[in-house]
């Protein structure tokens, strides 16, 4: 299993938001370059940024940075926020960006984003479903920075999307992120049994090493983790040999 330790970016400065809330923020760091250089000096394989300001903005607005950032790593840098369009894919690409994440237009769009698949090849591309659940049990896919709800199931949107077409999904539980409660582990279960042609990546709740033994344990192909390696409650050397 791959960690992704992430990197979330407001103007500039790493933080990491409580349930996907632009009310909600901590900040941590304010130069991401020395962020970057811990995760690198403890041989990451991926890094994963977030523009949180192309996320509300619903564009790019950071890619420059990213770019630079793309540039000084050793990992691979797994990059989106306001990826909306076929350009913002080729600017993050011409950035150095290895995989570009989409997430709205994975949802609203998905004959075009189907087309950016083919086009760019589906291991350039990560699909970002970030979820709320439902009264009754099910999943509603989040868009526009996760303030708002699509009235479109998890489910549903997968289908969209049939064997062979992704490869790379990012599943984020909203209610869970930045909250260190533990990920979905169910909603991880339904979705390895669902979709075992992709590789599933886990994000939100992330809290300690044994979370990520147990995604493991269920054939979840990486995790994101970033709070609790900010807050010191994972080490980071532990968490990369989880894999």
């Amino acid at each position: 299993m791959i960690l992704y330790p992430a990197i979330d970016l407001i103007n500039g400065e790493c933080v990491r938001l409580a349930q996907g809330r632009f009310d909600a923020v901590t900040k941590y760091d304010s130069d991401p370059f020395k962020r970057l250089n811990l995760f690198n000096e403890e041989f990451a394989q991926w890094v994963h940024i977030v523009d949180l300001d192309g996320a509300k903005a619903g564009s790019p607005q950071q890619h420059e940075l990213i770019g630079r950032l793309a540039r000084a790593s050793r990992a691979k840098i797994q990059s989106g926020g306001g990826v909306r369009s076929r350009e913002h894919v080729q600017t993050l690409l011409d950035a150095g960006v290895s995989a570009v994440v989409v997430g709205s237009a994975a949802v609203k769009n998905p004959e075009e984003v189907r087309g950016w698949l083919r086009d760019f090849g589906k291991d350039r591309i990560t699909l970002a479903l970030d979820v709320l659940p439902t009264a009754d049990g099910d999943f509603d896919a989040a868009l526009h920075g996760w303030v708002e709800g699509s009235g479109i199931s998890l489910w549903d949107v997968l289908d969209y999307y049939p064997f062979g077409v992704a490869q790379r999904i990012l599943v984020t539980d909203v209610s869970r992120d930045g909250m260190l409660m533990g990920p979905n582990m169910d909603l991880m279960k339904a979705l390895r049994k669902k979709r075992p042609d992709l590789e599933i990546q886990a994000s939100g709740g992330v809290k300690s090493v044994e979370d990520l033994y147990d995604l493991k344990a269920l054939g979840v192909h990486g995790a994101i983790v970033g709070k609790a390696i900010y807050e010191g409650l994972i080490d980071l050397k532990a968490a990369l040999n989880v894999g």
